[in-house]
């Protein structure tokens, strides 16, 4: 057995709406053997990238699947940001590799029913946040400089190249 951390390439969106809230996701699960706890901390929708398929177009689907929001690839604003996570899951190191996207502009109800069965086990909560409410969070986010990241975000669109963030 390898002490090497699976790499797992991911694809996130920063999903605002016309406010300029962010809507997050509540990671709740450790493993799947455990039953979910308290929201650990706040993520943005997105997943891993699937064999043969790209970044933006995992972005896509991964919104359908967790949010239930169908978008086309040329919606999404960037790539705006590069994070590199490395953590446990279910007993296994994970060296998360993700790409963020932007967006804007979204009136949305979130469906889960696309979530996959992992997905559906965490009865992960949603929420749409504003700046002030990311920056006052006593529950971590991901990426953990969100709150300091996202005015920028809401200045408009995206002109730069992507940022590394943590």
């Amino acid at each position: 057995m390898s002490d090497r951390p699976w790499v797992r390439p991911t694809a996130r969106a920063v999903v605002l709406d016309p406010a300029g809230r962010v809507l997050l996701l509540g990671a709740r699960l450790t493993d799947p053997a455990v039953p979910p706890g308290d929201v650990l901390f706040w993520y943005t929708p997105g997943g891993g990238v699937e064999d043969g398929e790209s970044v933006r177009g995992a972005a896509v689907r991964e919104l359908a699947e967790e949010i239930g929001l169908v978008v086309e690839p040329g919606d999404l604003e960037g790539p705006v940001w590069f994070r590199r996570h490395v953590g446990p899951f279910a007993g296994v190191q994970i060296d998360s590799r993700e790409t963020f996207f932007v967006l804007r502009d979204v009136v949305h109800d979130v469906d889960p029913s696309g979530r996959t069965e992992l997905e559906l086990l965490g009865e992960e909560p949603h929420r749409w946040w504003t700046a002030e409410e990311v920056a006052a969070s006593p529950v971590p986010m991901a990426p953990r400089e969100l709150a300091t990241l996202l005015p920028e975000l809401l200045e408009g669109p995206w002109t730069g190249p992507p940022r590394f963030v943590a």
